[in-house]
This record gives structure tokens, sequence and C-alpha cells, in this order.
């Protein structure tokens, strides 16, 4: 490699950890924002969301009372599980495991008591919480297009939870989301084809 091209390339390296930094910086400014921010008409109720999140209760419980009816509410339902499925391991066995980011400090940065949930031990990002609840609504929705809008708003309201309690930065939340989505879109395709293989044998 010559000179130059060492220098343009460290040039970009420096430039790339300097944006990191930034959106680091930014990401800590939102989360102290949440925290700073008087809420007490939501707490409980943001509280009681992230608690009964744990584990994708709430995407299992209505998964359960989809599988009831054939068809393509049951296809949503085993599209969903598998997508949570995906999206729990490649948050909580890859993601984690590769960034390793700490917790927030939730009471040097103010969170009030109030919110508070239990504060896990795993590394802080992603959120796995936001990935399975974004995972589960999205291939839900995909199968059953009339669940997308209310399924995408629970998992919203999953991952703010998670902010809001104190246990994620927002950056946290959102790489969770998008983790999620993409879970669901990989469980979809492995659907379709296997629907097409049954198809073309039937």
């Amino acid at each position: 490699m010559s000179s130059g091209a060492g220098r343009a390339v460290a040039a970009a390296v420096g430039r790339g950890r300097r944006i990191v930094a930034d959106l680091g910086a930014v990401d800590r400014a939102v989360y102290a924002a949440v925290a700073t921010t008087p809420t007490p008409e939501l707490d409980a109720a943001l509280r009681r969301l992230s608690r009964a999140a744990n584990h994708s209760k709430i995407s299992f419980a209505i998964a359960g009372t989809l599988a009831l009816r054939p068809g393509a509410p049951r296809e949503a339902a085993v599209l969903g599980t598998a997508a949570v499925a995906v999206a729990s391991a490649g948050a909580n066995l890859v993601g984690k495991a590769l960034a390793r980011r700490p917790r927030p400090d939730r009471e040097g940065l103010g969170v009030p008591t109030a919110r508070h949930v239990r504060m896990p031990a795993s590394a802080s990002f992603p959120s796995g919480h936001t990935a399975s609840a974004f995972a589960f609504a999205t291939a839900v929705g995909s199968r059953l297009p009339w669940t997308a809008a209310p399924l995408g708003l629970l998992a919203a309201g999953v991952g703010y939870s998670r902010v809001h309690t104190g246990v994620h930065y927002p950056g946290d939340v959102v790489a969770g989301a998008l983790l999620g989505m993409a879970a669901a879109s990989t469980v979809g395709g492995i659907g379709r084809r296997v629907r097409s293989c049954v198809a073309a044998t039937a």
C-alpha cells in the first residue's frame, strides 16, 4: 500500500471514530434528557410494560392466541415465534458478546427510582427486548397486515420503556429494532421458500 493510500485509510478511520464518538455523545444526551424529564403519570405504566416484555411474554401470549385459529393466524404465530428466537439469539449471543457496552449509570444520571426495573447483568448493546418485540411485530404483520400497526406501536412502546426505566441507551433500542426487523425478514424469506417447495411438490 502506498503512503498516500495509507494516509487516506488512516484519515478515514479517524473520521469514523470521531463520528462514532459524536453519536455516542448524542445517545448519552438523549438518555439524560429522558431521565431528567418528570413523567409521573407514565412511570408506572412503562415500568409494567417493560417487565411484561421480559422473556417475550407479551409476544408469546399473542402468538398463543393467534395459534388457536387455523390458516394465516396460525402461520403468523409460527413466523413470529421463530423471528423472536432468531432475534433473541442475535442480540444476546452475538451482539452483546461483540459490543460489550456497559449498562447506563442509572443512579448517576438521575433516573427516578419510581421507574426502576431490575438492571440486567448482560451488556447493554443491543436491546434484546426491543429486538424480540420488533421481530415479532414485523413477522406477524407481514402475514397479517391488519396487525402491523398495533404490534408495531407495541414494539415501539417496549423499546421506549427500556430507555424510560433506565436500563438501555436509545442507541441500544434503535439497534435492537433494526436487528429484530432483519430477523423477521430472514425468517419470512425462509418461510416463503418452504411454502413454495411444499406447493411445488403438492
